[in-house]
């Protein structure tokens, strides 16, 4: 081999070495501390910000008086767990969450019921989902039961901050950064989880109205191989751009899809699901099938478990793309298109715009003044229900 060519190799087999060794699994040892919620050392504010009315918040605005940090070392593990006023935190210009975007996040709500009693939904999913993440970029791994427990004590300090009323929540932001002042991608040897909330109401100002969707044949979202099952802030950046060039066109959210056949990925940052009668003349729920694209969403999986819960229809995780979904709706067989996250739990569309021609999703005849079918708001009615006690439920976990 000539020698430029075995250096070239060399190069690449050291490569090769480094980013296996940057995907495993961050080593977790037993000598090393992990997140214990009995640690907790709290700094109360003393200038407690006074509250915004609920009907003025906007998602995402407003936060509370405290916030929850847990320090992480490669040497000395996960240190004791702080409640401290919200406020900026102290980073070096160096760190490498500020150049290479070493950061994951996760979205859970906490409920306020009618007997005032404060509520969380499925935050075991959360914790599940952002250890995914976290081990994806080699980030330090931790006891999730643990991190709820810390969770759940925030909730308790700034419990003044979760608005009553249905459609009313406190929005809950874990998130994960390397903090190490070092120039280089490589695996990180310091950390930062830290967890802020906000106290919002719907996420549309527009309430639970359908939207319109935009197919971007250009940009795509994830892609095999790639990150689009982990909630990695990496992820969101690039998408605002084609988002606000649907905007420009007149739609309201960017659907977006993979391939030549434009396979449906994601709508917006929501998971997504068609409901029509399929070519074998069956009533079916689909949603595209978990195959490392497609964020595993906490309400896309509340979804298939009610929906499969309720019979009458076939439900599937399966592949389905644009061409199939606009010959359904010429065919009249296209019944629902919703959209399904924390924030909004659901949003219904209302037409797709795709290759030129928009395709109207028919509104629901029993109900022509609803912007949602009878099964999106079936969805939405059940849910929403678990999450603020009206329904009994394991998903609803309480916090006091």
């Amino acid at each position: 081999m000539a020698p430029s060519l075995l250096r070239l190799a060399t190069r690449y087999n050291t490569i090769g070495a480094r980013l296996l060794h940057n995907t495993g699994k961050v080593a977790s040892s037993s000598a090393l501390p992990n997140i214990q919620s009995a640690a907790i050392q709290k700094t109360l504010t003393t200038e407690p910000k006074p509250l915004v009315a609920k009907e003025k918040l906007l998602f995402g605005h407003t936060f509370s008086d405290h916030m929850l940090t847990v320090d992480w070392t490669r040497k000395g593990g996960w240190q004791k767990p702080q409640i401290i006023p919200y406020g900026p935190l102290s980073i070096d210009p160096s760190a490498s969450v500020l150049h290479y975007a070493f950061e994951c996040f996760e979205g859970l709500k906490a409920y306020r019921d009618a007997k005032g009693n404060i509520r969380l939904f499925r935050p075991d999913k959360n914790m599940t989902r952002m250890n995914s993440s976290v081990e994806r970029l080699y980030l330090p791994q931790f006891d999730g039961a643990e991190a709820i427990e810390c969770i759940k004590e925030l909730v308790r300090t700034d419990q003044r901050w979760v608005p009553d009323g249905k459609g009313y929540s406190l929005y809950i932001r874990p998130t994960v950064i390397a903090t190490e002042n070092t120039l280089g991608v490589h695996a990180a040897n310091s950390a930062k989880l830290f967890v802020i909330t906000s106290p919002c109401g719907p996420y549309f100002p527009t309430g639970f109205k359908a939207v319109s969707l935009y197919c971007d044949e250009t940009n795509v979202r994830a892609w095999p191989g790639g990150v689009g099952n982990r909630k990695l802030g990496a992820n969101y950046a690039p998408s605002v751009a084609p988002q606000a060039a649907a905007e420009k066109k007149g739609y309201q959210q960017i659907l977006w899809t993979i391939g030549e056949d434009h396979e449906l990925m994601e709508v917006g940052t929501m998971n997504l699901f068609v409901y029509w009668k399929n070519e074998q003349g069956e009533l079916e729920l689909v949603t595209p099938p978990l195959d490392g694209t497609i964020l595993p969403g906490v309400t896309r999986d509340s979804i298939l478990e009610l929906a499969r819960s309720w019979g009458g229809i076939k439900v599937s995780e399966r592949k389905v793309n644009m061409k199939q979904v606009a010959k359904a709706s010429d065919e009249g067989r296209l019944l629902e298109v919703f959209g399904a996250g924390t924030a909004c739990v659901v949003t219904p569309v209302n037409r797709i715009h795709f290759q030129g021609k928009d395709y109207v999703i028919p509104l629901d005849p029993a109900k022509p003044e609803s912007q949602a079918g009878p099964l999106a708001a079936r969805v939405y009615d059940t849910l929403t229900g678990i999450q603020y006690g009206e329904i009994e439920s394991d998903w609803s976990v309480l916090v006091d």
